[in-house]
């Protein structure tokens, strides 16, 4: 259940719940301390934050329950992201929807996520989206500057392509230890443009937002819907939910999905995923019926 996602780098758990709408669960500090504390004890430790989540206010939610608890923070690693700026009555100077990762930012941005979760440490920082106008030098210099003061322990990227993360990599003076992309049975295309193979090469684990293809693969009546149900059947009756975790956990790359429900039942579910095992036909019959086509 738990991975170390570079030879470098952090310990994680294999699933990991995303706090994007937590804003939408309405659950008071208790609540949510109670959901915390349930999913540590589904095994699910690694928390997957961005200072943006619910409008810039998911992270403080998150921290008014961790402060009900603080000796829970060394049971659990944060994961926060930073880089985008959105327009919201939280942010009154922003006019357009950017990105800024220059160094300011990101040490500013470190510092506020900081005081939201009420931590003196993040486990994980990623930069959230590739920037036009990124300066590899700047981000690089922001980065190694936050290690070095103890606010941060390792970082990382998110969305960013093979040779995006490979620029920044060659100037900076740490391990970029995961870079978080959509992958999923109707998103496949870290298969194919270069994403997992550079994760083999950097020997890091990705984490896959979306792991479930934003609930598209719940269309029944489509060919990839039927399959994963078909494939449910032969492994005893497993959900369609579980099925197309199972395929995206079987990749050995070994991916870290990001799970986005607040719901105890479907964390559950997904941890139960972990015990599936297709065999690699039921594997190729679900990507063909994604894709539409056989292999080559």
């Amino acid at each position: 259940m738990m991975l170390q996602i570079h030879p470098e780098g952090p310990i994680f758990s294999r699933l990991i719940p995303g706090l994007m709408r937590l804003h939408e669960w309405h659950y008071s500090p208790t609540e949510l301390l109670n959901w915390i504390h349930a999913a540590v004890d589904m095994g699910m430790t690694t928390f997957d934050h961005a200072d943006i989540y619910g409008k810039y206010t998911n992270e403080a939610r998150f921290g008014e329950a961790l402060a009900l608890e603080p000796s829970l923070r060394e049971k659990i690693q944060l994961v926060t992201k930073c880089g985008i700026q959105l327009i919201t009555e939280n942010r009154p100077h922003t006019v357009v929807k950017h990105y800024d990762t220059s160094r300011d930012y990101i040490i500013a941005s470190v510092d506020r996520s900081l005081q939201n979760l009420q931590t003196d440490y993040l486990d994980l920082l990623l930069i959230h989206r590739p920037d036009p106008l990124m300066n590899p030098s700047e981000v690089a210099d922001a980065l190694e500057t936050v290690v070095q003061a103890g606010k941060v322990r390792f970082v990382g990227v998110s969305n960013f392509t093979p040779s995006q993360l490979k620029t920044l990599q060659k100037t900076l003076n740490l391990p970029i230890v995961t870079n978080q992309v959509e992958f999923s049975v109707s998103q496949l295309s870290p298969l194919t443009d270069g994403t997992f193979d550079q994760a083999f090469r950097y020997q890091f684990s990705p984490m896959i937002w979306s792991p479930l293809g934003g609930g598209r693969i719940f269309q029944e009546g489509t060919p990839l819907y039927d399959t994963l149900h078909q494939v449910g059947g032969e492994l005893g009756g497993k959900g369609v939910d579980q099925v197309a975790l199972a395929w995206v956990l079987q990749h050995p790359v070994n991916v870290l999905p990001v799970l986005g429900t607040g719901k105890l039942e479907r964390l559950k579910s997904a941890v139960d995923a972990l015990t599936i095992t297709l065999d690699r036909q039921q594997w190729f019959r679900i990507w063909q019926a994604s894709t539409g086509h056989p292999v080559a």
